[in-house]
């Protein structure tokens, strides 16, 4: 006997090798980062909603306060801005109270948005970068019709 015994197989049949594992990471990496950036705007999400839910309940149960429209505005971009602290957002958010003609009086309607931006790609130690989403949430609310010290008539009770 010449040989070992054994045969040799050829490459035949491979479908890769080693150069396939780079572009494994680099697809798992990406992914990763993708998934990572859709919960960041789903987050923010969560974070602009409570902060209008916040501020339109400021808004509307602002007894004994001064209630024009100025000092209303003020006030809720300052909850917004601590409900949004609260949530880890420090960027800095639009608040809006409409509509325009809106009265402290019962039963309005007042309306707070808030409005804010998520960075394209955030990576941790860096940043964001990118051009950013704009991430808003409006919640209204009806000002209290049997409450006392505002004035109009209760005409939303039936």
């Amino acid at each position: 006997m010449t040989g070992s015994g054994l045969r040799r197989r050829g490459e035949r049949g491979q479908a890769g090798g080693m150069e396939v594992l780079p572009f494994g990471l680099l697809i798992f990496v990406g992914g990763a980062l993708l998934i990572t950036n859709i919960w960041g705007v789903v987050d923010a999400k969560f974070a602009a909603d409570a902060a209008a839910r916040e501020s339109a309940r400021w808004v509307v149960e602002a007894a004994g306060q001064t209630t024009t429209a100025d000092a209303l505005r003020a006030g809720a971009a300052a909850i917004a801005t601590d409900t949004l602290a609260d949530h880890g957002r420090t960027g800095p958010a639009t608040v809006r109270l409409g509509p325009a003609d809106a009265a402290f009086v019962r039963c309005e309607r007042i309306e707070v948005t808030v409005a804010l931006q998520v960075p394209a790609i955030r990576l941790p130690f860096v940043g964001g970068f990118g051009d950013a989403f704009d991430v808003q949430a409006t919640r209204g609310e009806l000002i209290d019709p049997t409450r006392s010290g505002v004035g109009g008539v209760a005409s939303c009770i039936q």
